[in-house]
Parts: C-alpha cells; structure tokens; sequence
C-alpha cells in the first residue's frame, strides 16, 4: 500500500446555497500510528525511567484507569458533492470507517481498509 491512511471523520446533510438541492459534505482525515519517542545515545537513565513508566501505564490500561494511546488524526480531504455525484461515485462513506486514499494518474481511489 502506497496510498494514506483516512478516516470518515463526519458525514453531514448539505443544501447547496444556489440551487437548493442536497447533497452530502464529507470529512476524512489522515490517520497516523503514533511512535514511541527516541531517546539519544547516553540517556541509559532515561531510558530506565522510560521503560517504568511504559509498565505502569500499560498496568493502568489494564485496569481500565487510563485510556490506550489513539492515533493522530489531521484534517485530509473535504468532498461536498450533490446526491447524484455521491451516488456516481460509488462509495459510501460511513462515519469512523477507514479507506486507503490513493493519489495516481490524475485519479483519486477511496480503498476501504
């Protein structure tokens, strides 16, 4: 997969202003895997502290204390299109569902995940 990683973020009815015929305004953005942060050369300490502190938060999600960490999200992409354009389309957008958005050959491919 060479593409990026999106998630359906929001999906709202929409009037376009001019014609007053509905349409869909869609929301996708970015999903990135948070990494564990790099500590340099030397910090053997702070590594040692890193680590204790890494088990006891894993010990805390366990028992349901403190949330597991989440992805980072970023705003992406924003399609307001018509009911006959959503339907041509041929995608349909469910909130959190998450697609593989792949830029080529002057095309745009939503791939769902």
């Amino acid at each position: 997969m060479c593409g990026v990683r999106v998630r359906v973020y929001r999906v709202t009815a929409y009037n376009d202003p001019e014609t007053g015929r509905p349409g869909k305004l869609i929301e996708l953005v970015e999903v990135r895997r948070r990494e564990g942060t790099f500590i340099g050369p030397g910090a053997e300490e702070a590594l040692m502290a890193q680590r204790l502190i890494q088990g006891v938060f894993i010990q805390l999600q366990g028992l349901g204390l403190v949330p597991p960490p989440r992805d980072a999200t970023y705003p992406k992409i924003t399609l307001i299109l018509s009911e006959e354009e959503y339907e041509r389309l041929g995608v349909r957008f469910e909130v959190n569902e998450e697609f593989e958005l792949e830029f080529k050959d002057g095309k745009i491919s939503f791939n769902p995940i």
